[in-house]
């Protein structure tokens, strides 16, 4: 999709800002994504929304799981080409405009923010800078601890309320304490109002473990989602046992529903289809936790069940090492330092993702800006007038430093131009 309601026009060298999709349809992030069409006045620039190959219209064969069915098809399903993807079809979308001179802005969200960073290093002749939003590229080949995420979730909770904290930290066995009972499911069912009877205790605790994750990860003001989740958890009458409390939690943060649908986030839809290849293919992300270091049970991340698990679903082995291999990694802040540039790396604190981000400066042009209180790609949703402040200044900075690489870029231009 191209927008050029704000663009200067080739003549006048206006800059080209490009949104990268991610693991979904397109049409998913154009009512979110709002930092280009907020931004793009100020800039006057060409507004390109690219959709990430095999999600949406650009699905091969009509849909995914014909797809990702066809063994040979699916192994061009990566992230490599999909950088290479955007960099073909923003060499077209300067040839169409004649616009040869305009220097492009690359933006992208957690892994769409990955693939901004990632296409910069890759393709530092067609993008002149990256706005790279919650983008955990640290999070491979146990660079960051496999606990980083729940860490963050825990304590995202343990700050809103430590008794909240406290209580889904007493869940977790009580759940399995009643689930072990005769008719324990069907209790645990009744006591959780969901829509269809629990097969296992791992159905509610997975579903609980996205209630709490989601709440953190997506943690929007002017609604503190996690105080909400708290405030029904602390909330409930005196006397209510530990997981009517966790219930009320549910209903504080889901609202009061007739039931409680467990399967709510697994629904198998594109992204939960096209994902789970990604990551048993190049994007290995060893997310984990062990005993009692989370408020969670424990779940440690198993290299050997893992590709166990691949092998089964699609006949291939993950490749853990390849993202460090082909992007880098370790030894960034040296490695950057020494051979990248013009990479803004933006992170909410809160976020849980922000573990396996880049959260120091690197050189002057590889900039880290981060929030206490943000939340997962807060930064490049539409502007509200109720945006905090810290919000307000955080775009505000990303806008400056935009401003220079351009300002930089146009120097340089009219140098070689004499």
């Amino acid at each position: 999709m191209v927008n050029f309601r704000n663009w200067g026009g080739a003549n006048s060298s206006s800059p080209i800002f490009a949104y990268l999709g991610a693991e979904g349809p397109l049409d998913d992030d154009l009512g979110v994504i709002g930092f280009i069409s907020d931004t793009a006045p100020l800039f006057r620039a060409l507004a390109v929304y690219i959709e990430h190959r095999f999600y949406g219209k650009s699905v091969p064969f009509g849909s995914m799981q014909e797809a990702i069915r066809n063994k040979t098809l699916r192994g061009y399903f990566n992230s490599a080409q999909a950088i290479a993807d955007y960099a073909e079809v923003l060499l077209h979308v300067k040839e169409k405009f004649s616009a040869q001179k305009s220097p492009i802005i690359v933006i992208g969200g957690s892994y769409g923010g990955m693939l901004a960073s990632w296409l910069r290093l890759k393709y530092p002749h067609i993008a002149l800078g990256a706005l790279a939003s919650s983008a955990p590229i640290l999070y491979f080949d146990n660079i960051t601890p496999q606990n980083g995420y729940y860490s963050i979730v825990t304590k995202d909770f343990k700050e809103a309320s430590h008794t909240c904290y406290q209580t889904i930290r007493k869940s977790w066995a009580e759940i399995d304490k009643i689930a072990s009972k005769p008719n324990g499911l069907s209790l645990l069912s009744h006591k959780f109002k969901t829509c269809s009877h629990l097969n296992t205790s791992f159905e509610l605790k997975d579903y609980l473990d996205s209630v709490y994750s989601y709440a953190a990860q997506y943690n929007q003001p002017p609604i503190d989602s996690v105080r909400m989740l708290c405030h029904g958890i602390d909330g409930a009458p005196r006397g209510t046992d530990v997981l009517g409390r966790i219930f009320a939690g549910v209903v504080s943060s889901t609202g009061n529903l007739s039931c409680y649908d467990t399967n709510e986030y697994n629904y198998p839809d594109e992204t939960n289809t096209g994902w789970p290849w990604q990551t048993c293919s190049d994007l290995v992300i060893p997310v984990g936790r062990g005993e009692d270091d989370t408020m969670f049970p424990a779940a440690p991340f198993n290299l050997s069940r893992f590709i166990k698990y691949c092998k089964g679903l699609y006949g291939v082995s993950p490749r853990p090492h390849w993202v460090t291999t082909y992007y880098g990694g370790h030894d960034i802040k040296l490695v950057l330092h020494r051979f990248g540039s013009n990479i803004i790396f933006s992170n909410g604190l809160k976020d849980p993702y922000s573990s396996g981000g880049v959260l120091e400066d690197i050189s002057k042009s590889i900039r880290a800006v981060t929030t206490v209180n943000g939340s997962h790609c807060l930064d490049i949703l539409y502007s509200a007038k109720t945006d905090p402040e810290w919000l307000v200044e955080q775009r505000n900075v990303e806008v400056k430093i935009i401003k220079e690489w351009i300002k930089t870029y146009y120097a340089d231009l009219h140098a070689l131009n004499k």
